[in-house]
């Protein structure tokens, strides 16, 4: 039987990448009446292959340790490269958060978010319906 890992990891790095940028769209909302707050987001299908790649944002590959006591990290927050999303309204304060848009973002993502953990469990259903019919 294949590991876990080959049927699980595609599911697991578009969770995170969805779980990401909930936190970058919440973050919008939240400084929507900040002056001179730019809107950002990032483009889905290139942060997953980014993350499917083994890649850090923008293409780098992952910072390797020479040390045992060394600390595993990057020099970015993942996958996702940020971007500034361009204005849709002007504002005075020089804010492009448009809560209209952000509303549309963050319940869209939710809902592919909400499909991937009903694919997930779907998947452990299936397994365990294999697991129990062979053992009896």
């Amino acid at each position: 039987m294949a590991d876990y890992s080959s049927h699980f990891g595609v599911y697991s790095k578009a969770l995170d990448l969805r779980a990401q940028r909930h936190q970058v769209l919440a973050s919008n909302i939240a400084n929507a009446d900040t002056p001179q707050y730019k809107a950002r987001d990032f483009e889905f299908s290139s942060a997953m292959a980014n993350a499917m790649a083994g890649r850090e944002a923008g293409g780098a590959l992952t910072m390797a340790t020479t040390a045992r006591a060394h600390i595993a990290g990057s020099g970015s927050t993942g996958a996702a490269h940020l971007q500034f999303r361009s204005e849709t309204q002007s504002a005075v304060d020089g804010n492009t958060v448009d809560m209209d848009v952000e509303r549309a973002q963050i319940a869209e993502n939710a809902i592919q978010y909400q499909i991937l953990t009903q694919l997930i469990g779907d998947k452990f259903k299936g397994l365990r319906t294999a697991m129990s019919s062979t053992q009896g």
